[in-house]
């Protein structure tokens, strides 16, 4: 079993989001956690909040446990307010839900 989440985002500044990747990933990978797919989407045909999407990516962790752990980790949070919320205008989680894997 897995735990994932599936994720839209609204990317206005695709360099600092990109850096917001790269200083999360080692912090993610600590947690057992990834991503299994990660789109750049054009055309948003229908959505429920009408929030804009430019962004699709699923984000896995070994489970809910994990996922917590990550996201309220400290040094984490210290690279989210560095370049996470300047890049991303709004953030829709589509779904979350455990995956046999």
């Amino acid at each position: 079993m897995s735990y994932e989440m599936l994720v839209a985002l609204n990317v206005l500044d695709d360099q600092m989001y990109q850096e917001y990747r790269d200083a999360m990933k080692p912090i993610l990978a600590a947690y057992g956690g990834g991503f299994s797919y990660d789109f750049k989407v054009s055309e948003v045909l229908l959505s429920e909040d009408n929030s804009e999407i430019n962004r699709v990516f699923t984000i896995k962790f070994p489970d809910n446990e994990k996922m917590e752990g990550f996201f309220s980790n400290p040094e984490y949070l210290k690279v989210k307010d560095a370049y996470f919320e300047s890049s991303v205008g709004s953030t829709t989680i589509i779904s979350s839900y455990e995956k046999n894997t």
